[in-house]
């Protein structure tokens, strides 16, 4: 989990949107002390050792997608995947 300070995360609010989208949690601070967290919908709906098997899983087929150096796709279904 990450700090940003209120002034940062105005100018940051996408990025922060996809880290977060991506199952990380950040902090919101001001003046040093937090007011606020920002996490995914659902979160709570995932389980720790579910969420750690999907990224396995990712970190796999990202592997094996650098080695066979091919998508096996098109960029866009690729991308429509990793939307999914």
């Amino acid at each position: 989990m990450r700090a940003i300070a209120v002034y940062e995360a105005k100018n940051r609010f996408s990025e922060m949107i996809a880290a977060v989208e991506l199952g990380e949690e950040i902090t919101i601070t001001r003046h040093g002390a937090p007011v606020a967290r920002l996490v995914a919908v659902g979160v709570g709906s995932v389980s720790a050792p579910e969420q750690r098997q999907r990224v396995l899983d990712a970190m796999t087929d990202l592997r094996r997608l650098g080695a066979e150096g091919a998508l096996g796709c098109s960029v866009a279904e690729a991308i429509q995947t990793g939307r999914d």
